[in-house]
């Protein structure tokens, strides 16, 4: 692509030339067909964004303005914190192939004439897909038929694979250039509209469902607005200490209800399952589609694995949200602590 990389500190650059499928990257290769016409590194069906022009790696974060914040802001009026993230630790549910351990390194002695001693913990984990997990711009990507016949693994923004990746992190869309969430969030009780602890496996959330659910919280589409954080609540982390029940086949929304959030520009899209999306997708051809609707075309963030039995309680589905991702340069994802103020 026409633009400059500043490549990771100490990493030589790749041959743009290889495609290099790498183990922080995960590709979805969907026949959402595209005229191979159309699409040449200056312009393709997602690309360059039209809100935010063709360098941007910030995505839908570059909602979150001063003014936006400030908003939020408002929304605490008690003072009250509600912890929306698991907790991490050994026997948590994991995606198949990924690890999380933690070790106390033995101490190397008592120091000084006050005898100090001290802990430290060594932690080897996919650090950004375990746990309550954000997903960044470079986790989700496309493989497509460029004009010229080329074929090419294209992200957000119309990021490649052969520009980017590098076997020690991503030179562009790392989750270093994600903003700050300070927010307006909304919780949608799917599972308290359905009138059930839980959803079904592999249920499917209608946009029907979703305009219920406001409904019965006194809301409305229009209560969903630019910049807020859309929550979805199926009560499915009450599984969280099941992982042999949590991870096979959870409910979700599907394309529809994805289609129906970005309409409202969120930033960022979450739940309380591990997906966020239906497992598996009722078209037996697709794989992780909402994934790419929301991250690869349009810069939304999702974040999995939450859990809402706090807000829950106290019938809260309004709050101040704040989520700040780690700063790993050229992570594709990060562990979070997301919480709401009342």
């Amino acid at each position: 692509m026409a633009r400059e990389i500043a490549p990771i500190p100490g990493e030589r650059v790749m041959n743009t030339n290889v495609k290099v499928f790498s183990a922080l990257t995960i590709l979805t290769c969907i026949p959402f067909s595209f005229s191979a016409s159309a699409q040449t590194a200056e312009s393709g069906p997602w690309w360059p964004n039209e809100e935010w022009g063709p360098e941007d790696q910030a995505g839908a974060s570059n909602r979150i303005t001063e003014e936006r914040v400030m908003e939020a802001l408002q929304l605490a009026t008690t003072g009250k914190i509600y912890e929306l993230g698991q907790i991490y630790e050994p026997g948590m549910p994991l995606y198949p192939g990924r690890s999380y351990s933690i070790v106390l390194p033995a101490k190397g002695g008592a120091f000084g004439e006050n005898r100090l001693v001290g802990n430290e913990e060594f932690i080897s984990a996919q650090i950004g897909q375990v746990g309550t997990q954000f997903d960044g711009l470079g986790h989700i990507g496309q493989e497509i038929t460029m004009a010229d016949g080329g074929v090419e693994y294209v992200f957000y923004n119309g990021y490649t694979s052969a520009e980017m990746d590098t076997p020690t992190g991503l030179q562009a869309l790392g989750i270093e250039h994600v903003r700050p969430i300070v927010t307006r969030g909304v919780l949608i009780d799917i599972a308290a509209y359905r009138g059930v602890q839980r959803l079904s496996n592999s249920y499917e959330v209608t946009v029907e469902d979703v305009l219920g659910a406001l409904e019965r919280q006194g809301m409305s589409a229009a209560d969903v607005r630019p910049g807020d954080a859309a929550l979805f609540r199926f009560g499915w982390s009450s599984l969280w200490d099941q992982p042999e029940a949590y991870n096979p086949n959870p409910p979700g929304i599907g394309l529809d209800v994805a289609r129906w959030v970005i309409e409202r520009e969120v930033t960022m899209v979450g739940s309380d399952s591990w997906p966020t999306e239906v497992i598996p997708n009722p078209d037996p051809n697709l794989v992780f589609p909402v994934h790419q609707e929301l991250i690869t075309r349009n810069g939304i963030f999702i974040l999995e694995n939450m859990q809402f039995d706090e807000l829950v309680a106290d019938g809260v589905h309004e709050f101040l949200f704040i989520l700040t991702p780690i700063r790993f340069k050229g992570a594709t994802g990060s562990p979070v602590r997301p919480i709401a103020i009342r």
